[in-house]
Parts: structure tokens; sequence; C-alpha cells
């Protein structure tokens, strides 16, 4: 609990001036209060109400200003309450002890004061630094980055120590004209170093060096072995990725490889046989083919995952027409004219894009969506939505099926690698990359992909792709 008379020890007193002014007011009030009192008691033994006086002084302004107003309190009680009164002349021998006492004890008094003064401007100072080390243990402690949070640290022990800079470096660094360097160790190892600027005081730098200074290097120690330590737990965490999607790969490498290849195999073998009629033969061939053509979207789809997985998927942006690369993808999936539905806005604005990415990510899209469509037409609607006022806006394809839908808890699974909703219930195989590479196609063009669904009501894929001002699509 904070006394109440903290304010008088404030760490930085009023002046000297207006304690010179403060003190001969508060000697004279003591003056003027010991005149009613010298009816009830002897004038000799009322010196002790001249010590508060004495002690309000120094406890504010330190023991000088107390010592003075010591005397000055003892020259105005010789003065006008000693007799004989008038003069500074002391006819009882009495009257000289008391007269004596009354200045030792004041300037015991503002001695004690003192003392008292200081240690409360030192216990404000260790309350600051704890505060200071609390503060800053949460900035070093707590953040992701240490090298980021040094300059809020080294700002916040700045204006705690009242410094006119500080700077806390993650290396070896040299003081100068202009800054003071304050090496930071952990035994014989070099964790970084303090710099203050050359204009602190020599008591801020002592008090730097004794306190300050071994509680930031405790601090910056336990920082460093803490992102040493999440460095580990980060790559422990990318290596059960890895090794989840390793397992995940070989699962689809064993099963999805091995389909296709047994298939192409049982019909390439019955193609050789001279038994086999002309109309299976034709029949077979055309497995050969489809299975062939399976097969190659799935290693495509396998290298694709890895270049974005390895981020190596960087983007060939050029002016594209969406509508040209919508067309693409339905020759490379073979569409029949009753498979897809289009309603494409005249005259769609380019995009920036690479256009082979955004073609694999609609063809796997459009892919997915003509599995699950239960025979149905896939719609594809295409257009742009620009802003009232302002350039930009996007430009937003929707592919949109009449499956089963997908559950709400699955909206986001379905992009995961490897994931295949639904696909024991329906029949339907499939790698369980298209959506994932999808996504990972879209997002690398700047772009947006999200599913929305309700169950037994179909599912919209939806394309969002950000439009920029050109002079070819006439904005």
């Amino acid at each position: 609990m904070p006394s109440p008379f903290g304010f008088l020890l404030r760490a930085e007193p009023p002046s000297r001036r207006t304690g010179a002014i403060v003190a001969v007011g508060l000697v004279a009030l003591c003056t003027l209060i010991l005149y009613p009192l010298q009816e009830i008691a002897p004038a000799v033994s009322l010196g002790v109400v001249y010590m508060l006086a004495v002690l309000v002084v120094s406890v504010v302004w330190g023991a000088g200003l107390g010592v003075a107003t010591a005397v000055l309190s003892a020259a105005a009680f010789n003065f006008f309450h000693i007799p004989p009164v008038g003069k500074f002349t002391i006819q009882s021998s009495s009257n000289w002890v008391g007269l004596v006492a009354f200045l030792v004890a004041a300037a015991l008094a503002s001695s004690v004061a003192e003392v008292t003064r200081a240690r409360a401007r030192d216990a404000e100072e260790r309350r600051r630094e704890a505060d200071l080390a609390a503060e800053m243990a949460r900035l070093l402690l707590r953040g992701e980055n240490l090298a980021e949070a040094l300059p809020t640290a080294a700002a916040r022990l700045a204006q705690t120590l009242q410094l006119s800079s500080a700077a806390i470096e993650m290396e070896a660094v040299e003081g100068d004209d202009r800054r003071v360097a304050f090496p930071l160790r952990e035994g014989t190892r070099r964790l970084g170093t303090l710099l203050v600027g050359a204009d602190a005081t020599e008591q801020s730098l002592r008090r730097l060096q004794e306190r300050v200074v071994p509680a930031l290097e405790a601090l910056l120690s336990a920082a460093l072995e803490r992102e040493e330590l999440l460095g580990g737990v980060v790559e422990t965490a990318s290596l059960r990725r890895a090794d989840v999607v390793k397992t995940a790969l070989l699962r689809a490498v064993s099963h999805d490889l091995r389909s296709p290849l047994t298939a192409i195999s049982a019909a390439g073998d019955a193609v050789g046989s001279d038994a086999l009629r002309e109309d299976e033969r034709k029949e077979m061939a055309a497995v050969i083919v489809e299975e062939a053509r399976r097969l190659s979207r799935l290693v495509d789809n396998l290298l694709d995952l890895s270049r974005l997985e390895a981020g190596a998927a960087e983007p060939r942006r050029e002016w594209t027409s969406v509508e040209e690369v919508i067309g693409s993808a339905l020759q490379e999936l073979a569409a029949g004219k009753d498979d897809f539905a289009l309603s494409i806005d005249p005259d769609l604005p380019l995009v920036r894009a690479d256009s082979a990415q955004l073609e694999r990510a609609l063809v796997n899209v459009l892919e997915n969506a003509r599995r699950h469509s239960a025979g149905h037409p896939v719609s594809v609607r295409a257009r742009a939505v620009r802003p009232l006022a302002g350039e930009g806006g996007r430009l937003i394809v929707r592919v949109v099926d009449r499956g089963p839908g997908i559950p709400p808890a699955q909206l986001e699974r379905v992009f995961e690698p490897f994931y295949r909703a639904g696909t024991a219930q329906t029949g339907h195989r499939g790698s369980g990359l298209g959506l994932a590479i999808a996504r990972g196609f879209t997002e690398a063009n700047g772009g947006e992909l999200r599913a929305e669904s309700l169950p037994e009501q179909g599912t919209t894929f939806v394309f969002e792709l950000p439009l920029e001002a050109s002079e070819r699509d006439g904005s």
C-alpha cells in the first residue's frame, strides 16, 4: 500500500529557490503558532514545533536546505521567544542548552530525512527496473521473432531510464563518440550489445552496468534458447508433416498408380490375343487410352503438388482470357456436349495470371464436379464484378454440380492433399490431390478458391481472381 506522504519523496524535487521560499514561510508560520502555545507551556520547550518545518524541507529538498532551515528556526526561536525577546542573546544557561539541543535534533532529523529520501528514491528506481524487466520479459520471451522485439524493448528501456537513445544489437558492436557500448554475455559467449547515448550521466551508466545489464543478459539468453527450441519444434512439425505427406503419397502411388497400370497391362494382353473380335479389340484400345490419360493426370498432379509444397510454382503472369482458359480446360477433359453448361458474360475482362496454372486449376475442379454431378450437366458461370467507385474488381467463376453436396465440417478439408470426401459412399475414384492443387495454383496467382455447399443440394466451387486496370480490357 503506498504511503499517504509518498508525494513528499518524489524522485525529482522542486527547485531549491522554491524550497527556500517554503522554508521561510514554514518558519514564519511556526513562529506565529508558538505565541498562543506559550499560554500552556514554557517557551523553551516549544522549539519542537519548528521540527515540523525542518522535517518537511529535509524530506522534499534534502539535508542541505534542511540544516539551513534548522539554523533559521533556531534564530527565529531565539529572537522571538527566548528571553530577552527581540535580541539574539540568551540570559539563562538552560535556554542555551535547549537551543543547542534543538539544533542538534534538527540536524539529525535532516540527516534521517535525507536517508529516508535516498532509500525511497532507490526503491522507486528498483520498482521501475522490476517493471522494466517484466515488460522486457514479455517482449523478448513471448514474441515469435526476437529480432523484431528488440527495437521495442530498447525503446522501453530508454523511456524508463530516461536515456536519449538505446539499442540492442545481436552482434558485437564497439562504442564511439555518440554511443556507449555494454557487451551482453552469457559466460564467455557473446550474446549481443546494449548501446546507449553518450550523453547519459555517470549515475545512469553505473545503474545500467550494475543492475540493468545483468537482467538483460539473462532475458536475452532465455529468449535465444527459446527461439532455438521453437526452431526445433517447427522443424519437428515440418518433419512430421513431411512424413505424413510421404506416407499419403506412398499410399496414393501404391493404389492409384497400380490401378491404371493393371488395367493397361490387362487390356494390352487382351489386344494381343488372336481370339479377340474387332469390336472387343477397339474396346480394349479405348480402355488403354483412358487409363493412360488417367495415369498421366495423376503423374501431373503429383508433380504439381511437389512444386507447390516446395514453393517452386512461381506463376508467369500475362494478360489472359479466362474464357479461353475455360475452353482449353474443357478440351483437355474431352467434355461431351451434355457434360457442361456454360454461361459466360460477353466482353469478359482479361486477368493477369499464368494461363497454364489457371487451366490446371480449372481442369481439376471441373473434373471433380463432373465426377460428383450424378450425370447432370455441370454449370460453369463467369462474370466480372467491379466496385461502384475506384479501380479494381474481381472476376468470378462458379462451377456448380448437382451432386450430394459436402457437409459443412468438410468444406475446408476437401482442399487438403489426399483428403477424399465421400468417395467410399459414391464409389468415385480420385487421388485426393485435384482440389488441393487447384487452390494452390489459384492462390499463387493472387486469387481465392472456396467451396459452398448444402447437403443433398450440390456444391459450388467459386474462383475469385483480381482485376487490374488495363487498356486491353477497356477499363
